[in-house]
């Protein structure tokens, strides 16, 4: 599949809520300038590999302005407050408005937080993938999505994000793609996880905010090796 026949969709809630689970080592200042800098470095992956078009749907215009300037789209996001499945509401609405716009096209849902995602990547998944329905890419831990890929311009994406993602999105029968893919694979929850990203090589966006914050990784090369693994849901 060439790239320029796929759009992808990227949905993102408030900065101000983001990364939780880095509360320990980053103040909310902080994970909020990294989180839209692992956007940023995301969206610039996927228009660099040569993506139709990026949209990203999102209720923060901080996140809006920032995706805007780097040539991706915008939407608003449709979910409600306390909707418990805002993220697949949200790429749900995403791809709608993408098919509206452009027609019965080839959707492809990536996490928002993939810094050390390499274009080449996503192109080799493009080629990987099946030449008809769904397919996604597993990430690191092997239990979660990073990519959720539908080739079929008439069916659905039927996003099934959120915990323990990846078993669901196999049992709907989306294919699971085989692939090393590190940087693909490797979406930012943790501190160990983005210690492994940095490893890995992050873009320039992210790169530059672990410098200016003073980011300096706690965990050891074992625990780095590990994440540059392959893994695989049987």
């Amino acid at each position: 599949m060439c790239p320029e026949a796929v759009h992808a969709v990227i949905a993102v809630k408030y900065l101000e809520h983001a990364k939780s689970r880095l509360a320990d080592r980053l103040p909310p200042g902080d994970r909020s300038v990294l989180v839209l800098a692992m956007l940023s470095d995301t969206v610039c992956a996927a228009l660099t590999a040569g993506l139709a078009s990026v949209t990203v749907v999102t209720p923060d215009p901080t996140v809006a302005a920032a995706v805007r300037a780097l040539g991706a789209e915008v939407r608003p996001d449709p979910a409600t407050p306390g909707d418990r499945d805002g993220l697949n509401t949200a790429l749900s609405a995403a791809a709608a408005a993408v098919r509206e716009l452009h027609g019965p096209v080839s959707l492809l849902a990536l996490q928002a937080d993939l810094p050390a995602l390499r274009p080449a990547e996503l192109t080799d998944v493009l080629l990987a993938a099946p030449p008809r329905g769904r397919a996604l890419v597993v990430d690191h831990a092997g239990e979660g999505t990073t990519a959720l890929l539908v080739r079929d311009g008439t069916a659905p994406l039927a996003p099934l994000f959120g915990a323990g993602s990846a078993r669901r999105h196999i049992d709907s029968g989306a294919k699971d793609l085989a692939g090393e893919w590190p940087g693909l694979r490797l979406d930012v929850d943790t501190a160990a996880d983005l210690a492994a990203a940095q490893a890995l090589g992050v873009g320039p966006a992210t790169a530059r905010v672990l410098h200016d914050i003073g980011w300096s990784p706690v965990v050891g090369e074992d625990v780095i090796r590990k994440y540059q693994l392959r893994s695989h849901v049987c």
